[in-house]
């Protein structure tokens, strides 16, 4: 295993509050929630980092889940965090388990947004094809890029997120940010199950997307593994990025969970 690596981040928000770490999905970046973050750091100290092999992070090798959680541990520790709330959407969602899990000290509350801790199939091998043509292509515009991966994904919402990952090289043409390379050897490892001799004991809230097929009745027998204080909200409307689809609710839900001492009911 290779030595962890300090991550992209940027903090915000309440320097006297209790730290809360957000961590973005596969293809994402530590922008994909700055509007949760931006309310959120009106009480907290929020912190959004760029996970490994994405955005301005380190292109480094692996994506098991035990090195990108030990890259967040080890990024926590060099901003001087011993203990802070944790929110993980999909990809990182499953780092937050895997951190909960390995470093259970560090976690106090743990929020998982539309994902669980059980093996996926390769939801994102078009994707991956798509993107690799962008990295061939000399791309001259953005309008350009969204035309090439029209055909592998066919969601203009989709196209638009993973589009983010677009950066301006110096001789004008566009590049992407993530190490796509890494990620595409990896996947098996990004869609594989989270595992851990141990359960984690604190309050754990896991939010669907009503409309999303990533949480299901059958994930409740391997959460139940893992965590001993599991709880799930279920968002009507939204899919799997309710933290965009319905702001609001997700908002709330998140300031009811992490204030000390709300209670979170099972549905």
């Amino acid at each position: 295993m290779t030595s962890p690596v300090l991550l992209n981040s940027k903090s915000t928000g309440n320097e006297d509050g209790q730290h809360v770490v957000i961590l973005h999905g596969l293809f994402g970046d530590l922008n994909n929630w700055r509007a949760q973050a931006d309310r959120l750091a009106e009480r907290y100290r929020v912190h959004s980092m760029d996970l490994r092999n994405h955005g301005a992070s380190p292109h480094v090798p692996g994506m098991a889940y035990s090195q990108i959680a030990a890259d967040v541990a080890f990024t926590c520790s060099s901003m001087n965090i011993t203990s802070s709330h944790f929110i993980g959407h999909s990809m990182g969602g499953k780092t937050a388990m895997q951190l909960a899990l390995s470093y259970p000290t560090l976690v106090n509350r743990l929020v998982i947004v539309d994902i669980g801790p059980r093996q996926y199939p390769h939801h994102h091998d078009k994707i991956i094809q798509g993107l690799k043509l962008l990295n061939t292509t000399s791309l001259t515009s953005r309008s350009q890029a969204d035309e090439l991966l029209q055909p592998f994904a066919p969601e203009p919402g989709t196209r638009s997120f993973l589009l983010k990952n677009l950066k301006r090289a110096q001789n004008n043409t566009y590049q992407l940010r993530v190490n796509l390379d890494e990620i595409a050897s990896g996947y098996d490892d990004i869609a594989d199950a989270i595992k851990s001799d141990t359960a984690f004991e604190k309050p754990v809230l896991f939010i669907k997307g009503a409309e999303s097929d990533y949480l299901t009745e059958a994930d409740r027998a391997p959460i139940a593994a893992l965590f001993t204080r599991p709880a799930l909200k279920t968002i009507d409307g939204a899919g799997h990025w309710p933290h965009s689809e319905k702001p609001d609710v997700i908002y709330k839900i998140l300031a009811d969970f992490l204030a000390a001492g709300a209670s979170i009911d099972n549905a």
